[in-house]
């Protein structure tokens, strides 16, 4: 399964792919780890907050509502968990990513400047 996961990050982010012992590793820090064929979703809980750490949807499957369902079922999890609020960081200029968030009721919490090799992170929060 994580070769699957990997792969299909490497067609996500080939700039930056995350190897199997990164997937691993975020497993034994308490991560859920969710893909399908065509997409994956990687989340963190603590106490009554959860941060989705990275998600994905390869780019020929893209703008099928892939990503969205995967948040939806992350929230489902995360309400079952009594989780009442959800965090994530995005790249300010992925403008898609953001439209998608913000479509899933995300706001914006705040800013982590050059997060990102030089380009801001917009923090986004979500209550449950």
């Amino acid at each position: 399964m994580l070769n699957e996961i990997v792969a299909l990050h490497k067609q996500c982010f080939p700039d930056k792919p995350w190897s199997e012992n990164d997937f691993m590793e975020l497993k034994k820090s308490g991560c859920e780890i969710v893909s399908s064929k065509n997409g994956f979703i990687v989340w963190r809980v603590v106490a009554d907050e959860a941060e989705i750490i990275t998600i994905g949807v390869a780019p020929d499957a893209r703008r099928n509502g892939i990503a969205e369902t995967m948040i939806i079922l992350m929230e489902q999890e995360l309400k079952k968990q009594n989780v009442v609020n959800v965090f994530l960081e995005v790249n300010e200029v992925n403008y898609p990513a953001i439209k998608l968030y913000e479509k899933m009721g995300f706001l914006v919490a705040g800013k982590r400047p050059k997060y990102y090799d030089g380009v801001d992170a917009i923090i986004m929060k979500k209550a449950l």
